[in-house]
């Protein structure tokens, strides 16, 4: 089946990530969440595709080239796969490459389309030259890096709502006026030493729902001043929710949709397309890791009207 005219959404599950019994990490919920969103109906299953992967080129816009071989040869040392967390594999390097290919790909499209998703992605932690926390590159600085290669947006907002603070992400594009970092994380969460973004608003524990949506139309409105994006790039973490095990932010589920109603809601009054990646999520019931995903999705393409009609109607500023 072929691309319907709908709500484009990039998938990389089908490259497997070896890990040991019982790693942490949740790999499976990406598959699951592919078959919750088609078999729910949210999305025609032609409208999901396998992404390239990232080029050498591309990802040399925010890597240095001597980290990325050392990940595409099997030559990070002891050291580089603890700071990962993942040990190292051939599958390991296609589905990283796949998975920043994926964003790539869903930047491309949201520009035609308003929105698009990559199913995986939000890889925040990895730096120019190392990994850290189950991040190998960092796809939102490769795709507005290459956003920008392309003439496809001058101006670039990174809204990342991930528990953890986006650090790598931070640290990388710290010192470019062109790209607006926006973390709101958890103040006592990992990463343990944080890095500058050009906006951090650090939550306490258990902050709930009000609060924390409080604290995101406040930071938005401050964020889209400050950038004039014509391109959004959204990680929208499912570990803010109060099951997690690695979040403490105590968010509801009906909470975490109304958090991305309101991302897709300032994307579309300033007449911006956005590209979606899902981020983190470690609840204790893989269940409800794709619930808050699927969620995502939904509202994407319930969304995804009103963005479009809004980038057609013009306004929008474009590149230059």
């Amino acid at each position: 089946m072929g691309y319907s005219g709908a709500l484009r959404i990039y998938a990389s599950d089908t490259f497997v990530l070896p890990l040991p019994e019982r790693h942490r990490f949740p790999m499976a919920k990406y598959a699951r969440l592919r078959e919750r969103i088609v078999a729910a109906g949210i999305v025609d299953e032609g409208d999901v595709a396998i992404p390239p992967a990232a080029t050498r080129e591309q990802l040399a816009r925010a890597h240095d080239l001597d980290y990325v071989d050392r990940v595409c040869s099997g030559a990070m040392d002891a050291r580089e796969l603890r700071e990962l967390g993942f040990p190292w594999s051939p599958g390991l390097v296609e589905r990283s490459l796949r998975s920043c290919g994926a964003t790539i790909a869903a930047v491309r499209a949201a520009v035609d389309d308003g929105v698009a998703i990559n199913l995986a992605g939000g890889t925040h932690h990895a730096f120019r030259d190392r990994a850290e926390g189950y991040c190998v590159f960092n796809d939102a600085a490769v795709a507005a890096r290459d956003a920008q290669a392309e003439g496809l947006a001058a101006r670039i907002v990174i809204v990342d709502l991930d528990v953890h603070q986006g650090n790598g992400t931070a640290k990388i594009l710290a010192g470019d006026p062109t790209i607006f970092t926006l973390s709101l994380h958890g103040a006592r969460n990992f990463p343990f030493r944080k890095e500058a973004s050009d906006l951090d608003v650090a939550l306490d524990d258990d902050t709930g729902d009000d609060a924390y949506l409080a604290a995101l139309d406040d930071a938005l409105e401050r964020a889209f001043t400050a950038s004039a994006p014509d391109l959004a790039i959204y990680l929208a973490g499912a570990d803010p929710f109060a099951g997690d095990a690695l979040g403490r932010l105590a968010l509801t589920k009906g909470g975490l949709a109304a958090r991305d109603r309101r991302v897709l809601d300032a994307c579309a009054d300033a007449r911006v397309p956005v590209a979606i990646a899902m981020a983190g999520g470690y609840a204790r019931d893989i269940d409800d890791i794709v619930d808050i995903h699927a969620a995502t999705v939904r509202i994407a393409v319930e969304s995804q009207p009103r963005l479009r009609d809004r980038l057609r109607a013009g306004a929008r500023r474009g590149p230059g």
